[in-house]
């Protein structure tokens, strides 16, 4: 069996205090958006308790689907390596950026630099990129125990009051290849994003604004297990695959507490394994119900693999 835990959007805090000129721009917006409500919602120690029960559970791996940061600071994104640091090892947690990382332009490009062992797929080598540092490439292919980990990236700069992701048309062409190709193998592909791909997922201004290439793409190549962040919500949903519907299941925000508007902090435990007809996979929710409560285990349901013909 191999278990395999999912926790999205951190929002790693405090934030830094920035510089005048570092807020000439949308990460304006998001400091005071800061200090007047997420400040509030995403304090405490919740993010800690969190990861401490993830790590009683002993995964095999662990996803994190985006939004470390908040504004994209430098120091932010050097604070997300630490914290990655402390999460596990590169080969055992895998990264895709989110909107938040992406926040102003150059800012994903210093994410990925900063975090590429994190996401980066099997053999890559130590690349320079423009800043003479190494940089993730996506999509990225992680392959353990059977299990094929398929890194996306939708983090891209928008214009203020805007959270909308894309993937675009050629990471997509490669996205079909490698879960073609890794089809082949009969492995079990999980694809990692930021943004939901299912229909009407988030507000327009929100939005994955080509999830239907990366709907048409499952649909044609297939996959088995589709894991996002984003909504802040935990979501159960699917989108068509060659052989039936493939589970899109989102998570609340890691860093969310109990009793506000959005529910609290959760991450999702899937035991994945390998049966005679096929694989079998079963979930569980673990998170806070209320205030002053220890982490949970909540829900636990079990997720359909569509049969491969």
């Amino acid at each position: 069996m191999f278990k395999l835990a999912h926790l999205s959007d951190p929002h790693l805090g405090p934030l830094p205090d920035p510089k005048l000129l570092q807020l000439f721009s949308k990460r304006l917006l998001g400091y005071l958006n800061w200090h007047r409500n997420r400040s509030k919602i995403m304090g405490g120690n919740y993010l800690d308790q969190l990861v401490e029960d993830m790590k009683v559970q002993a995964p095999d791996h662990i996803a994190v689907t985006g939004d470390l940061v908040n504004i994209a600071l430098p120091l932010e994104i050097s604070g997300a390596r630490t914290w990655l640091e402390d999460v596990g090892e590169p080969q055992d947690v895998s990264v895709v950026p989110g909107n938040h990382d992406a926040y102003v332009p150059g800012a994903v490009r210093k994410a990925r630099s900063a975090w590429w062992p994190y996401m980066s797929g099997d053999g890559a080598r130590d690349t320079p990129s423009e800043s003479g540092r190494p940089e993730a490439s996506f999509p990225y292919v992680r392959k353990r125990d059977g299990i094929a980990l398929i890194g996306v990236t939708t983090g891209r700069a928008s214009a203020p009051w805007f959270a909308t992701g894309r993937v675009g048309s050629s990471q997509s062409k490669r996205l079909r290849k490698i879960l073609a190709d890794l089809g082949e193998e009969k492995l079990f592909r999980v694809v990692m994003l930021h943004h939901p791909p299912f229909r009407n997922a988030t507000r327009w201004h929100k939005r994955l604004s080509d999830a239907s290439r990366v709907r048409a793409v499952v649909k044609q190549a297939g996959a088995e297990l589709i894991l996002h962040g984003h909504t802040h919500i935990p979501s159960f949903d699917s989108i068509d695959g060659p052989n039936g519907p493939v589970a899109v299941v989102g998570v609340p925000s890691a860093t969310s507490a109990p009793g506000g508007r959005k529910p609290a902090a959760r991450y999702n435990l899937f035991k994945i394994e390998k049966a005679a007809s096929g694989w079998t996979c079963r979930m569980e929710e673990h998170g806070f119900s209320e205030p002053d409560r220890p982490v949970a285990l909540l829900e636990q349901r079990t997720v359909t693999i569509p049969a491969r013909t």
